[in-house]
């Protein structure tokens, strides 16, 4: 029977998509792989093959809701453990690897008690709330952003952010340059914290000259709520643009933009370095410890990408941004190559080597 490897990831795509691209190189290897996540996660899953099992545990945070809702945490995380225990008793995987985010939590902490051989990825350069717990607790910490803040005691490795399939299949996608022709923006928002890219970004592009104005699409992700107030601003300024809560089809996107405005979100960051693209990249302030922040200094430090806090986000300032890349074509060039040479785009191979090489005892586990 082939090795079985669980994968447990929380509810955001920012976890979910390296938990994605693992899944993929594992089960090309031959591997067995299921999921686990809550049901917010699930959400996320579409992506995954569909020869991945999935499994729904029962998990909690007390960063949400109210006090009798934070009051049951311990009850739900609890009984998320005993039925993860449950199931690797019944079906025994060779590993668990966790993504971060409060749904990795059951199926990490049974492979702790059943001593399972376990490791964590961490996508941003800050450890998470639940990797900062496990670390000390697992075999290997694998970093996603180079340096990664490690607790005291915990060494990590580097091995990049793994990038979804239909991502690596775009890598190093020729890059048109701007220039007197049609062009793309592609503006992404993570899953948290895009209203103020729907409140700046529509009055930015409309600030741009008439000329350009003619000559651009736009692709933005906005929130629900948000969607047809953006889709009317662009309408009522002749701007072509497709505004939807979240796109299924990224890498055509991004492969296709001139220039690309985002969130700083590690995945995000992992997609524009493999695929190679100038990025203006606004981290998320409210972003636990800063970590978008500290995701972003490698691309701007490479000249890969323009940073700007949210604090100085106006529409007159990201517009003058915007011009900055859009008329001058070898630095819009020069900001492509960058991000292409700061990509790993054989991260999940890497990581899937370093699951093997734990199972195969070349990296003992903890007991």
């Amino acid at each position: 029977m082939s090795r079985h490897l669980v994968i447990a990831a929380g509810g955001t795509g920012g976890h979910m998509f390296p938990a994605q691209a693992l899944a993929e190189t594992m089960l090309h290897r031959g591997w067995r792989v299921t999921l686990s996540t809550d049901a917010r996660g699930a959400r996320y899953a579409g992506g995954f093959p569909e020869a991945v099992a999935r499994e729904v545990v029962s998990s909690a945070t007390t960063a949400r809701g109210g006090a009798a809702a934070k009051a049951l945490v311990p009850l739900r995380v609890g009984g998320g453990v005993a039925a993860a225990v449950a199931r690797m008793v019944r079906d025994r995987p060779a590993a668990v690897v966790g993504f971060g985010g409060y749904p990795s939590i059951p199926a990490l902490a049974a492979a702790t008690a059943l001593r399972i051989p376990r490791m964590i990825h961490e996508q941003n350069g800050v450890l998470g709330r639940v990797n900062r717990l496990f670390a000390p607790r697992v075999d290997l910490v694998a970093c996603g952003t180079w340096p990664t803040a490690l607790p005291k005691g915990v060494e990590g490795v580097q091995v990049g952010n793994p990038v979804r399939r239909a991502i690596g299949e775009k890598a190093g996608a020729s890059y048109i340059p701007p220039g007197d022709y049609p062009m793309e923006i592609l503006v992404i928002g993570g899953s948290q914290g895009a209203r103020i890219l729907s409140d700046v970004v529509p009055p930015a592009i409309a600030a741009l000259p008439m000329d350009m104005r003619a000559r651009l699409r736009v692709s933005q992700q906005a929130r629900e709520e948000d969607v047809e107030r953006v889709a009317k601003f662009y309408r009522d300024e002749a701007i072509e643009a497709e505004i939807r809560p979240f796109f299924d089809d990224i890498p055509r996107r991004m492969t296709l933009a001139q220039l690309v405005i985002a969130r700083a979100g590690a995945s995000t960051l992992a997609d524009l370095t493999v695929i190679g693209r100038p990025a203006i990249l606004i981290p998320y302030a409210a972003a636990t410890e800063d970590h978008q922040t500290a995701n972003a200094r490698g691309l701007e430090a490479a000249g890969a990408a323009l940073v700007v806090p949210e604090a100085r986000l106006t529409p007159e300032g990201l517009a003058g941004h915007i011009l900055g890349v859009l008329t001058d074509a070898p630095r819009a060039l020069a900001m492509s190559r960058a991000a292409l040479g700061h990509g790993r785009p054989d991260a999940a191979e890497r990581l899937a080597s370093m699951v093997e090489e734990l199972v195969s005892g070349t990296k003992e586990g903890r007991t």
